[in-house]
């Protein structure tokens, strides 16, 4: 069954003396773009999450947000970049003289700005902590593919449904064509009768016009690929496998017999029936956009 692009997951687990939440989010993305948000100091187990979430998802933008909070704090040490605080200061100063500003540095303010305190762990075993974060990130995207099989379900529905009214639509279309033909050659007939005043009309030449004009309109052609092209995406719909780009090749592949219908028909039903076509045909488009 397809799933989502979209979706949300939350792990929650403990290690190395730390309380960890894993949290993903995602959207929408032509690839696979995958954001780690983790402390600073913990940056060297980025690629090991990261190999995490490429085993549950293909494509999409993917924002993965660990926080991890120590119990008791006994294993950080947090100190003070004294020659960066300092260089924050004077240049805050000369800011305050140089255009007359308040000077309001407070003690708070300035630990907020960059590089003026760091975090350091005394305690962590990197690997013990890669390990553990690897699982309870493992956890959230589980959540996380739960609400995409949801979604996906969701979508399966409403484009079969729309599916399902694009073969009605191609099966009118069908139907309609030939109707076209029977109408046009009596068009031609009372023409010509017209024309020529009620005098002998060359039936064979009629026949002969009729036929070149159902060869220029014939749209069976266009009616198998149609079916051919829906029977595909039925398919797909179905797969475990990442499928989104395939279907919105098909997709453009379905609007291109679309446009070809609209060309050929020559009455107002057969437009209706090609604008309807499209229509639905947009819909799923729209729809795919989401699909991985």
């Amino acid at each position: 069954m397809i799933k989502s692009m979209t979706g949300y997951g939350c792990g929650k687990g403990e290690s190395c003396g730390f309380s960890v939440t894993a949290e993903v989010r995602s959207v929408n993305n032509r690839y696979l773009d995958c954001n780690i948000r983790i402390p600073r100091i913990y940056t060297a187990v980025e690629d090991a999450l990261k190999s995490v979430v490429s085993k549950h998802i293909t494509r999409g933008k993917v924002d993965v947000y660990i926080t991890l909070t120590a119990n008791g704090g006994s294993n950080l040490t947090v100190t003070v970049n004294e020659k960066v605080a300092d260089s924050y200061v004077k240049a805050i100063l000369s800011l305050s003289e140089r255009f007359g500003l308040n000077n309001d540095i407070s003690a708070m303010s300035l630990a907020r700005l960059q590089d003026v305190l760091s975090v350091e762990s005394t305690q962590t075993d990197t690997d013990a902590l890669s390990k553990d974060l690897c699982i309870i990130l493992d956890a959230a995207m589980q959540d996380f593919d739960s609400m995409r099989f949801a979604e996906g379900r969701r979508l399966f529905d409403d484009i079969s449904a729309r599916l399902d009214e694009i073969e009605c639509l191609t099966a009118q279309a069908e139907k309609r064509s030939p109707e076209t033909v029977v109408q046009y050659r009596e068009r031609l007939y009372a023409k010509m009768q017209e024309v020529l005043e009620n005098k002998d009309i060359d039936e064979n030449r009629i026949l002969l016009e009729a036929a070149i004009f159902a060869d220029r309109v014939a749209v069976n052609e266009e009616i198998v690929r149609l079916r051919s092209h829906v029977s595909q995406l039925r398919t797909m719909l179905q797969s475990d496998e990442p499928v989104g780009r395939k279907i919105d090749f098909l997709i453009q592949e379905l609007n291109r017999e679309a446009n070809t219908l609209g060309s050929k028909g020559n009455d107002g039903e057969m437009a209706r029936i090609v604008i309807d076509l499209k229509a639905e045909i947009e819909k799923i488009r729209e729809q795919i956009q989401n699909v991985e």
